[in-house]
């Protein structure tokens, strides 16, 4: 694993636009129209940059994975922050799901612990290189830097095949909330 630096961003995006073309809790925020795809490659743009900022950006060795976090704690309102919301909600969100996307997000930390954390945002495998064992290695990789920075891992998907690749890496779930799909909240406690 490495980390991804600012001339790997189109790559990420590429990799993570594709993994999660089809993801509930992504198209639940998008705004669902004939430009879906660039949309949701803007929302992955807002998360790299954020993450760069308040968090770290990784690559598989292989560049064929990457990995998104954020460390809560870390956060804050910047004026780069302010306007890279901004963009989101004009490129990828739209002004109908703002108020949806807002409550979500409110829901979501009312759920999630308020503790210091890795927060695995975003983990997606380039989909010619699935099923490989490129995303595990990966996830294993952050789980380690997480635990050599005495953080607990947690994460949230709404995808049910993907519960018992979490549960195999050692997550347990310890929340769930309907939007009108299923969010599945995940944690991994540091290895001592």
């Amino acid at each position: 694993m490495k980390k991804a630096s600012r001339k790997d961003k189109p790559l990420v995006l590429d990799i993570l636009s594709q993994s999660f073309h089809d993801n509930q809790s992504v198209n639940y925020i998008i705004r669902q129209d004939k430009n879906k795809t660039e949309r949701i490659r803007q929302l992955m743009s807002y998360s790299f940059e954020i993450c760069t900022s308040f968090g770290e950006v990784f690559l598989s060795d292989d560049e064929k994975a990457s990995a998104l976090v954020v460390y809560p704690e870390k956060k804050r309102t910047t004026l780069h922050s302010t306007l890279l919301d901004l963009q989101l909600v004009f490129g990828a969100v739209g002004f109908g799901n703002i108020v949806k996307t807002l409550k979500r997000e409110k829901l979501i930390h009312s759920i999630q612990p308020q503790e210091r954390m890795t927060y695995l945002w975003f983990i997606g495998v380039d989909p010619l290189a699935q099923q490989k064992g490129i995303g595990g290695r990966l996830l294993q990789e952050v789980i380690a830097h997480s635990n050599a920075d005495n953080r607990n891992v947690l994460l949230e998907t709404s995808m049910p095949r993907n519960i018992p690749w979490y549960e195999k890496h050692g997550f347990k779930q310890y929340g769930e909330l309907d939007l009108g799909h299923r969010l599945y909240f995940f944690r991994r406690d540091v290895e001592r």
